[in-house]
């Protein structure tokens, strides 16, 4: 046993990111979405409205999705360097935006069946009270969109937060719910077309199921570690084949978090070198992280006698002289 230090050669599993801005957005829009809550569904009872009744049922589901995203970001936080995990709990604010794309889904199953039902037996709306209070949500909703949204633009190419993205759909579809409603109220009260106020549950009802399918299809991956697409596959095994007469016998990438891959390599080689020297070749793969990389030596039978590169970097055996 040797005692010499290993801080050179350990990983960290910090692969969740700061998101700490993300968090302080999301607790005042957590905080005007509550408020605004409360207000839609006392005026939705008190004026028999299914627009923005369902309204603020909608705005009731996004204020508990916001405190699954909160959870997520202090847990990710305190849990950081907690050796439980595997590779660290990057993926805890994955779990957090699935679980609000579940949350969307579930509360327009229930604005399609509640619709179905105001469509069969109609109430009398107290249009104005109703109109006044579907404004006031959709104003709330714009503000909180450009809370959430000032990074958006800015996250391609950095580090994407999948609770900040969610909160963003939630609050954009919590804006179009209102436009819809305000629009239905509208349309009933001068022109009398009652039938309006369900069906426009409905349409918010399909448009969020849409932005939720979004979400869980972009969670799914990271979750269910998906194996990384096959062009980063392919341009791995070509950079690490590029040297010598290295080959690539085993190859694994898969997502830790969402922005960090996993990489778990084994190559063969007639002149082996230190993994270190392996991995610097990755080095122009900022993605890559906690690369494990097995070098076997080729020796005996199952090694060809000689490889050749190409131009086109592809390996082909020739006999031995």
């Amino acid at each position: 046993m040797h005692d010499h230090r290993l801080e050179n050669w350990r990983h960290n599993h910090h692969f969740g990111h700061d998101h700490h801005h993300g968090e302080r957005r999301t607790i005042w829009v957590l905080l005007l979405t509550l408020a605004t809550m409360v207000a839609e569904i006392w005026v939705g009872m008190i004026t028999h409205s299914m627009a923005l009744l369902a309204d603020g049922w909608h705005m009731a589901t996004h204020a508990a999705a916001f405190m699954i995203a909160l959870f997520a970001y202090r847990y990710g936080r305190i849990h950081a360097d907690d050796q439980t995990f595997a590779f660290g709990p990057g993926k805890v604010g994955v779990l957090g935006g699935f679980a609000s794309a579940v949350a969307l889904s579930v509360v327009a199953l229930m604005m399609m069946v509640e619709s179905t039902l105001r469509l069969f037996e109609p109430q009398d709306i107290h249009f104005d009270q109703a109109i006044l209070v579907a404004q006031l949500g959709l104003v709330v909703n714009l503000v909180s969109a450009l809370i959430l949204g000032v990074n958006q633009h800015h996250g391609h190419g950095h580090h994407h937060d999948h609770n900040l993205r969610a909160a963003y759909v939630h609050v954009l579809s919590d804006a179009l719910t209102s436009m819809l409603a305000i629009s239905a109220l509208l349309a009933a009260k001068w022109h009398g077309l009652l039938w309006l106020d369900p069906v426009t549950g409905w349409l918010g009802a399909l448009v969020i199921l849409a932005w939720g399918y979004g979400l869980m299809k972009d969670a799914r991956p990271i979750l269910l570690d998906e194996s990384a697409d096959d062009a980063l596959l392919a341009e791995v095994i070509k950079t690490l084949e590029s040297e010598d007469d290295n080959r690539v016998s085993d190859i694994h990438i898969w997502p830790l978090g969402t922005e960090a891959y996993g990489v778990i390599i084994a190559l063969v080689t007639r002149h082996p070198k230190a993994p270190l020297h392996y991995k610097k070749l990755l080095d122009d793969y900022p993605k890559l992280h906690h690369v494990t990389i097995e070098v076997n030596g080729c020796l005996g039978d199952d090694c060809l006698p000689m490889l050749v590169n190409t131009a086109s970097n592809e390996s082909t055996a020739t006999p031995e002289s």
